[in-house]
């Protein structure tokens, strides 16, 4: 019996060192050199449990024996943290679709309260949707209806208000929109059906070899309320600088209201964080003419990242020049910040990253509150201690994650900092402008909403920054 168990001890062994080294191979992050020396040890250390197997010598057979179960599970463990970082990466990487939500709408006190109750009734729809055709065909399986056609969100919202239409189908992310804008309307509507619309995710990405050339991307942040892969608003749009040869970064934030003219767009400008609310690809295309750059890849970011992050890293500490309290988003939580350095978990750090009404510059500062903690997220994670939580910090964001970066882009880029380890040097710039009232794309031209009219002279100096910093 004894000698059975000895027998499947040797052959777990043989299958974890095979896995453990198939695996760090298919991961790809280490460098040649200690994947080389990974080999040559574990091959080694079988060689010398196989020779301990096979004496006869009760002391020997003991120390096989706590030498297999320790090294089955070291291996074990090894293949556990590297399948999951495949997974990850593939998971984030993995982009080949936008959900778009679409919502049916009608007034509070009207006496529909689901689709059918629309069968043979007048819906209104925005004519410029480029995905009407779509929308309309989901609805045709649902109802028989007559289609009323509008120029804007507001004409649409004044057609039901005037008992012209029955009810409107949107996109969701506009109902987000009037939430900022139209509370009287937001108090006397309500939603009968909803429904998602697939779309393909045309890569944009250009090539470029990370190790050497420099780089630029685009890092949004959401708040998508459906998932990472859901279009939404870009609340945060920080455009970063990578130049691999002198290990420099230069990050600039750009305000989410800035008042741009969104790519294909003509006629009224609209806010940059708008642009989310057309997919990915949009607000890329619009800082690119914005900043008349070129963006090589995007990574788009939930906020609920932050939240899970934070809170698997026992929260962070961040400093704040003012002293404010404020709800955590979507909760009664009260966050409280006072003057100076504090700790906070993950909905007081969103919080904090998203606040600008505590503050006279607004939108300004609050760039300045995401460095603060994107900074402070930094220094914890590299603190060895989190080593141990790697698997639980994956877990918390596979699904609030996607970049349009390749599987072979992140890993040759992790295993040359792996093997260089030498510290970057990040510079933070911030665009500005001034605040007005006027009207926007997406809202039309019945409906005022604050935006920030961009300072050109920003606008210059950041293009001068990223020239000197592809340039170096």
């Amino acid at each position: 019996m004894k000698k059975i168990i000895k027998y499947i001890l040797l052959a777990i062994l043989l299958a974890s060192s095979i896995f453990s080294l198939y695996y760090l191979t298919k991961m790809n992050i280490l460098h040649d050199d200690v994947l080389r020396n990974i080999y040559i040890f574990v091959i080694f250390m079988f060689l010398i449990t196989l020779i301990v197997f096979l004496t006869n010598k009760r002391v020997l057979k003991i120390i096989f024996t706590v030498i297999s179960v320790i090294l089955i599970i070291l291996y074990s463990t090894i293949c556990i943290y590297a399948n999951n970082t495949i997974n990850y990466i593939n998971n984030i990487t993995t982009i080949k679709y936008e959900l778009v939500k679409y919502t049916v709408v009608t007034l509070k006190d009207s006496n529909i309260s689901d689709i059918k109750d629309l069968n043979n009734k007048k819906i209104g729809f925005i004519k410029e949707d480029k995905y009407i055709k779509k929308v309309s065909s989901t609805l045709n399986s649902k109802i028989k209806y007559e289609t009323i056609k509008n120029d804007e969100i507001g004409t649409l919202m004044g057609n039901l208000y005037e008992n012209n239409i029955d009810a409107f189908v949107v996109n969701e992310a506009y109902m987000t929109i009037l939430e900022e804008s139209e509370n009287e309307f937001l108090n006397n509507y309500k939603e009968v059906y909803s429904f998602d619309i697939k779309v393909d995710n045309k890569d944009l990405s250009t090539n470029t070899n990370s190790l050497t050339d420099p780089f630029i991307i685009y890092i949004s942040g959401t708040d998508s309320r459906y998932g990472i892969n859901s279009v939404a608003r870009s609340d945060v749009n920080i455009v970063m600088v990578v130049n691999p040869k002198v290990n420099k970064i230069l990050l600039i934030s750009i305000p989410r209201d800035y008042y741009v003219q969104l790519h294909d767009t003509y006629g009224l400008k609209d806010k940059l964080t708008h642009a989310g609310v057309y997919g990915i690809n949009k607000s890329v295309t619009t800082i690119e003419d914005l900043l008349s750059i070129n963006i090589n890849n995007y990574i788009k970011v939930s906020f609920d990242t932050v939240i899970n992050l934070v809170d698997v890293i026992d929260g962070i500490d961040i400093y704040s020049d003012t002293t404010f309290n404020a709800y955590a988003e979507g909760t009664k939580h009260l966050c409280s910040y006072i003057e100076g350095t504090q700790h906070v978990n993950g909905e007081c750090a969103l919080r904090f990253a998203r606040e600008r009404k505590t503050y006279l510059t607004g939108d300004r500062h609050r760039g300045q509150n995401q460095q603060e903690v994107i900074t402070a997220v930094i220094n914890k994670l590299t603190n060895p201690k989190y080593l141990i939580r790697y698997n639980s910090i994956l877990e918390s964001t596979k699904d609030t994650i996607e970049t349009n970066l390749s599987y072979d882009q992140i890993t040759s880029f992790a295993k040359h900092e792996l093997s260089n380890m030498k510290k970057w040097s990040v510079e933070s710039i911030s665009l500005d402008g001034t605040g007005a009232m006027l009207p926007t794309y997406s809202m039309g031209s019945n409906l005022n909403l604050y935006v920030m009219i961009p300072d050109e002279n920003t606008i210059n100096i950041a293009k001068q920054k990223i020239n000197e910093y592809l340039n170096y």
